[in-house]
């Protein structure tokens, strides 16, 4: 898991870096800078994530992620289609709010598992 939260914390961080040239690039810049210390905190200080004020933090995150993908779920359909996507901002603000939802979901699980660390 902890490989997956990485390439997830990093295309996080990928897509925060291209919304340098959007209109609205602060605002994306935050909402996908959450997922992405969320994936980094899980590969690399998972216990943080298991406190109590971590656990829940990560919840409310994952709450607002649903909501989020709620939200900004596109309307038109054949969203995945590339003819689509490309020449509609909704439909790729629609997926990646879905996949910040995905790496919030995985930092969420990485945090459920229990240690591989045999118990002394």
């Amino acid at each position: 898991m902890r490989y997956l939260n990485i390439l997830l914390g990093l295309l996080m961080l990928a897509f925060v870096a291209v919304q340098y040239n959007d209109p609205d690039g602060p605002l994306w810049m935050a909402i996908y800078a959450v997922p992405m210390i969320w994936a980094f905190l899980a590969a690399f200080r998972l216990p943080l994530l298991r406190t109590p004020l971590g656990s829940r933090l990560l919840q409310l995150s994952l709450l607002a992620g649903i909501a989020a993908t709620l939200y900004y779920w596109p309307q038109m359909p054949g969203f995945w289609h590339k003819e689509v996507w490309w020449n509609e901002e909704t439909a790729r603000e629609g997926m990646g709010v879905m996949l910040l939802l995905l790496t919030l979901l995985v930092a969420w699980l990485t945090s459920r598992r229990r240690s591989s660390a045999p118990a002394a």
